[in-house]
């Protein structure tokens, strides 16, 4: 069996993301099938620029085939067709021209995966978002397997993505609420899918005194390894570590890992090693009490895994969906909204060596059961034979849906995107809706004098990691989720509006696969709210099944509506809004970094 592997950068200097996830998951299948990797050229997510030489080469017991990027990113017209998308109405030729403006434009790719089908059983495309991955499942959907790498932003509101989504073969989800908030967005449930994420390349041996020798750092530390960015919450983190470090002049001392985006503050508690090999990572990963994770937006966090895998606990922002999950399935972490939250959990993680070395311990057993690669690699071939020996005539029904005709791809009949994304349901997936994933067992603290143990979760049975001692009233939940349908979290309409701008009223025509028939119910994430002891209901619903050339001229910011972008505190004790941000979000990494 030969398999194709699609991707929008590749290479061993590449480290993070869904690009290192994908060179994981060649490397490793490579020692079962034959795989062949298909990328651009490009090194830079930003520019997109060609760097790397156009052709094959091989690597890591795989082939590798590079195309040409057509061009460059240009960051003024890609920030237009985001402000046009995804703050107004508009077309299907607008999206299309945004695909075209994210990058990394490659007809060439698209021509090679279309004219070689036959070569391949199968195609993987990584991160849903891109170009090769829109257009190449595309040309090949009775072969198109997708790993999405989905995160909760904006994209997932755009029109073009759910009849892709419908019509590829399966899907190779990284979280259970990854595959949630696809099946909501574009009504996958039918497409057959498993949740595998991805292993990691721990060594067998870490040596922390090793780190603090070359680096000089003897006291206690924190770390945060990934790409230092606005978008991975790292303003939010900077702000909070010095806030902790003024009341707590003896405690810890925050090292970064990782290429700079923003500028790191000069301060005496907080150093930045920078890039560093994955040796030495794994040696300060390994001298650290435990794992930041602050991003509002990962559909896995592999670092995070990495953490577990050598029994560190994870302090995550649990504004982020998978985080929150990921944590509460584990029994291996911490989790915080807010600043309080934030300096308990960091004092329980420091202060209690107890409850450290439990959650550490959960987090070992939770990624050997889940995602070593013996697990991951069968999920993968399993996966393979499965399709293989579908129905044809199931395959038939998921027919991907042309591409509208000319007319109608210039109708300005889509709803803003921001708006879309604030109707689908959001929160950690828990309970029966979390199979395909272990949890952990919930070997729990035995001196309370250690700190507060974590506590109950009532819907997934099993114990949630928390700051707080006191637990929720009790609260049924069949899938996991908690809320109304009615409701995100569990409040009313009105309540929510008032603490976030984003849940304006929606465009006056439903897109595809949202709440057509009220089936869809909205299931509220389990915030603050459930820990005060508000009752919240929830409901296991079944959710409903819900090229042409782009315009020539990008949009003006002028042309777009422009809504309302101060960013606001709520109400609630200061909690930021979750995940929102002034404008589009900037140019990323796409993936489970």
């Amino acid at each position: 069996m030969k398999i194709a592997v699609v991707v929008q950068r590749y290479g061993a200097d590449i480290n993070g993301g869904a690009e290192l996830h994908a060179r994981y998951i060649a490397e490793h299948l490579a020692r079962h099938v034959q795989v062949e990797v298909l990328t651009t050229c490009a090194r830079d997510y930003i520019t997109w620029a060609n760097e790397y030489p156009a052709g094959e080469s091989s690597g890591g017991g795989v082939t590798v085939r590079r195309f040409p990027v057509s061009h460059p990113r240009d960051p003024k017209a890609f920030g237009d067709w985001s402000a046009r998308v995804f703050e107004s109405r508009h077309s299907v030729n607008d999206e299309l021209a945004w695909l075209d403006a994210e990058g990394p434009t490659s007809p060439a790719l698209i021509r090679y995966i279309a004219d070689h089908q036959a070569d391949f059983a199968f195609v993987l495309f990584f991160s849903a978002r891109y170009y090769h991955a829109y257009h190449g499942a595309r040309a090949v959907p009775g072969k198109a397997i997708l790993v999405p790498t989905a995160e909760r932003d904006e994209v997932l509101g755009l029109g073009i993505f759910p009849p892709v989504f419908r019509g590829v073969r399966g899907f190779m989800y990284n979280s259970p609420e990854e595959r949630a908030l696809l099946q909501a967005a574009a009504g996958t449930d039918e497409v057959p899918g498993v949740i595998v994420g991805v292993g990691s390349e721990v060594p067998a041996a870490t040596h922390p005194q090793r780190f603090r020798q070359k680096t000089g750092i003897d006291e206690r530390t924190a770390i945060y390894i990934g790409r230092i960015d606005e978008n991975k919450g790292c303003v939010e983190l900077f702000d909070f570590w010095q806030r902790y470090a003024e009341i707590a002049p003896g405690g810890l001392t925050l090292v970064l890992i990782g290429n700079p985006i923003l500028p790191i503050p000069q301060h005496p508690r907080i150093r930045h090693l920078g890039f560093v090999s994955d040796q030495e990572k794994y040696d300060a990963l390994a001298a650290a009490e435990f794992l930041i994770m602050p991003s509002y937006f990962e559909s896995l966090s592999m670092v995070a895994l990495e953490a577990w895998a050598l029994g560190k606990p994870v302090l995550a922002n649990g504004r982020c969906d998978v985080l929150r999950g990921q944590a509460v399935r584990s029994n291996a972490g911490l989790y915080y909204e807010n600043y309080a939250e934030f300096v308990e959990a960091v004092r329980v993680l420091d202060g209690s060596p107890g409850v450290a070395s439990t959650l550490g311990r959960n987090g070992s057993q939770f990624f050997r059961a889940n995602y070593a690669w013996p697990v991951v690699e069968k999920k993968y071939l399993d996966m393979f034979e499965r399709l293989r020996a579908e129905d044809p005539s199931a395959v038939a029904r998921r027919t991907m849906a042309p591409v509208p005709g000319w007319w109608a791809r210039r109708q300005r009949t889509l709803a803003p995107a921001r708006e879309v994304l604030a109707g689908l349901p959001s929160g950690p997936v828990l309970g029966r809706a979390s199979r395909d994933v272990q949890p952990a067992a919930a070997e729990r603290p035995r001196d309370r004098r250690d700190g507060p143990a974590p506590r109950r979760e009532a819907a997934a049975h099993h114990s949630t990691p928390a700051v707080e001692a006191r637990a929720p009233e009790s609260r049924s939940s069949n899938d996991g989720r908690a809320g109304d349908r009615h409701s995100r979290d569990g409040r009313s309409r009105d309540a929510r509006d008032a603490r976030t701008r984003d849940a304006r009223p929606r465009g006056d025509r439903p897109r595809e696969g949202q709440n057509r028939d009220g089936r869809d119910g909205q299931r509220g994430r389990p915030g603050r709210d459930a820990r005060e002891g508000r009752d919240r209901r929830g409901r296991d619903e079944a959710r409903p099944p819900k090229p042409a050339p782009p315009a020539d001229t990008p949009p003006t910011h002028g042309q777009a509506d422009a809504p309302a972008n101060e960013r606001t505190r709520s109400a609630r004790a200061g909690r930021h809004r979750r995940g929102r941000r002034n404008g589009p979000r900037g140019p990323r990494k796409d993936g489970a970094a």
